[in-house]
């Protein structure tokens, strides 16, 4: 419990000492005394702001309403009552702002991200300075266990990282030179030096907490109708307690009694199970959400979430790994070791994203003397002494006239040719995400369908959709194209969700009914777009976002319908003098009480 939290408990425990201790005494009077006395202990801040609101001119609060309600137990001398009636409502407070607290929780695991320093490397020496004050081209010691305060490429020395803050996956991450890093990450093996490719505010740490902090600005449908129901409901039903405590005694004569009615009436009937439960239950919903590294812009996006019946796809980047890479070496004389040999010598001197990912997946250095000649649109061709080797496309080798045998692979396919004979090829691709099948399948479970919407070539799209499993393709589309079709998807009986990460997605993102965008490696555009974020470009957290938004909006639902019958069926009771003040505290307390541990199952989902 948190400061507030204590004190308020405190005087829970000494008003209730306070008045048990006074029934012990056959006085009257000082019961009575005992029983006011304690009623001050816990009720002084609610009467303060009852009051204070009066004076501002809100008046149908549920202070206002605790307020009125116990004093007219005391003019019906049920100064027990009204004691117990305040008493109860405090404990529901206290479970209330510990409820809070833990679904906040989640989240403030996520703040603790930030930074507070970084060591700035100026003229060989460490300087601690503020994130803020630190220069793209900088350089920043990161030692062990610290946190990295910016985004950066590590310059000098290897290490192992935990991103868990991030992306919520736990598995410790390798690190060497030359690779990137993200701010929020922790050292946990050796200290680096990296270079800073990005101010603070725009660094990973810095956009993420800005989502977080700014998710519940925009409320749901279930919220604003709970916020307008609060607004007519509590006047009404205060005129109804008004109108109750006056009419039926003008014809019988018990005012007391009506009173009394009047007053259970009152604590029957305040909302705040339904205006606190519903907000908790969005908040829980999102921080789980973040815990797992996918941050929900507001509560309004995941109710959407819930009602997603369409998903359509990016490909590249989305659906893959969007990185060119070496997926295959196909020999057709001597060994893979021998062609790949060959590969590396034509490709040596090249610039050539192939020759570059080729290098890279293959770092040996080549010391043969080689004359290299770079043929524009074709490949390249390198003379080795008497040796001619050739490494290009089709029309290279249709040139030099060596032949073919029939592939049928499909990707980027680099043919190698040594003295006019054909030798094999390099199959490069895009790799297809591991979890992307998963997530198909899973979603078809769900009766959710799936479309593809890609600027790649048909047979390209089509090879991934039968690989994983898709139900719909659309390729080679511009933008502007990606947008007409994702207007066709768009249903006014159910949402429509689009996935991308780049800059050229940015208008479907902003199209969609929910604009989901893989924050790892997506870009700013297509982030700041979006309504949610998955951190690490994880497909799976997809599944697991439509998993906590349904889960929230069943609870907001069972919430809704189990405080307004519980209400309405004491209020009538109420109405008719069969209700006393201890159901009516329970129609409000306890309905209250187990509305919000209910919202707090939003938290559990995994």
């Amino acid at each position: 419990m948190n400061k507030k939290q204590k004190k308020l408990f405190k005087r829970i425990i000494i008003a209730i000492v306070i008045f048990v201790s006074g029934l012990f005494f056959k006085n009257e009077y000082i019961r009575i005394s005992f029983d006011i006395f304690a009623y001050l202990i816990v009720a002084y801040d609610v009467l303060k702001k009852a009051l204070k609101n009066m004076v501002n001119g809100r008046l149908f609060d549920e202070c206002f309403l605790m307020t009125i309600a116990t004093f007219g137990a005391f003019v019906t001398k049920e100064y027990p009552e009204a004691f117990m009636v305040m008493w109860l409502y405090q404990i529901g407070e206290l479970f209330q702002s510990m409820a809070v607290d833990k679904s906040r929780a989640s989240i403030s695991e996520l703040m603790s991200i930030v930074p507070e320093v970084a060591n700035l490397v100026v003229d060989g020496q460490i300087e601690e300075v503020d994130p803020e004050d630190v220069n793209i081209g900088d350089t920043i010691l990161v030692k062990v266990g610290e946190k990295f305060a910016l985004d950066g490429e590590i310059i000098d020395g290897d290490t192992v990282i935990n991103t868990v803050a991030l992306t919520g996956e736990s598995r410790p991450i390798d690190v060497r030179k030359g690779e990137q890093v993200l701010s929020g990450s922790i050292n946990m093996q050796s200290p680096v030096y990296v270079k800073v490719t990005k101010v603070f505010e725009d660094s990973a740490v810095a956009k993420i907490l800005d989502l977080v902090e700014n998710a519940t600005d925009k409320k749901a449908k279930a919220e604003n109708f709970i916020s307008k129901f609060a607004k007519y409901y509590t006047p009404f039903v205060v005129i109804a307690a008004l109108t109750l405590a006056i009419i039926p005694p003008l014809f019988n004569g018990e005012w007391l009694e009506y009173m009394h009615r009047a007053c259970a009436f009152l604590v029957i009937s305040c909302p705040c199970a339904l205006v606190i439960s519903v907000p908790l239950s969005f908040f829980s919903g999102i921080g789980a959400a973040s815990k797992n590294g996918i941050l929900i812009k507001g509560s309004n996006y995941l109710e959407s979430l819930a009602d997603v019946k369409t998903i359509a796809f990016d490909k590249t980047g989305t659906l893959t790994y969007g990185q060119f890479a070496l997926q295959e070496i196909k020999a057709y004389k001597g060994s893979e070791e021998d062609l790949l040999s060959l590969a590396l010598i034509v490709e040596n001197q090249s610039n050539h994203p192939i020759a570059l990912s080729l290098k890279k997946a293959y770092p040996r250095m080549i010391t043969t003397d080689v004359k290299y000649e770079e043929i524009a649109g074709k490949g390249i061709k390198a003379q080795i002494a008497e040796d001619v080797l050739l490494a290009g496309n089709e029309r290279l080798m249709d040139t030099y006239g060596v032949v073919l045998p029939k592939i049928e692979a499909l990707g980027t396919i680099v043919h190698i040719a040594k003295n006019g004979e054909y030798i094999g090829y390099l199959l490069y691709a895009d790799k297809i995400k591991s979890e992307a099948e998963g997530l198909i399948t899973n979603l078809h479970k769900n009766n959710i369908k799936t479309v593809i919407l890609s600027g790649d070539q048909e047979v390209y799209a089509q090879e991934l959709a039968s690989k994983i499993g898709v139900d719909e393709v659309y390729a080679q589309l511009l933008p502007e194209d990606k947008v007409k079709k994702l207007e066709g998807l768009l249903n006014k009986n159910y949402k429509v969700a689009y996935v991308g990460d780049g800059i050229n997605d940015a208008p479907s993102l902003k199209l969609a009914d929910i604009g989901i965008a893989m924050g790892g490696l997506g870009s700013d555009m297509a982030i700041e777009v979006s309504d949610v974020v998955i951190v690490d470009d994880n497909l799976n957290k997809i599944s697991l976002a439509l998993k906590i938004a349904k889960k929230t909006m069943l609870i907001v639902k069972e919430n809704i319908s189990f405080a307004l019958g519980i209400k309405f069926l004491v209020l009538i009771l109420g109405a008719f003098g069969k209700a006393d003040m201890w159901m009516a505290v329970f129609a409000d307390v306890g309905v209250a009480f187990i509305a919000i541990i209910n919202a707090m199952r939003a938290l559990k989902t995994k």
